[in-house]
């Protein structure tokens, strides 16, 4: 899976999806079964958020904010 996508473009099989990462023991209850998580973000903030954690797989943007595929994640994670 890619480290992000656009919502709908992807084709997500198992996987859980969430609309954030608030919920840690979901996280790792997924994570421990082996199920990838996708997580939906529509702000930069909230894709770095969603990839800091070891869980999710993915993140899913909406279409109208196609731009956060271009993100530099290097330097998100790193400001």
């Amino acid at each position: 899976m890619p480290e992000i996508a656009v919502e709908g473009e992807l084709d997500l099989d198992d996987a859980l999806l969430l609309d954030d990462v608030s919920d840690e023991a979901v996280l790792k209850e997924a994570h421990e079964s082996g199920r990838p998580v996708a997580v939906r973000a529509s702000s930069a903030e909230a894709v770095a958020q969603a990839l800091a954690r070891p869980e999710v797989a993915t993140v899913l943007v909406p279409e109208s904010q196609r731009d956060l595929l271009a993100l530099d994640l290097t330097e998100l994670t790193y400001e």
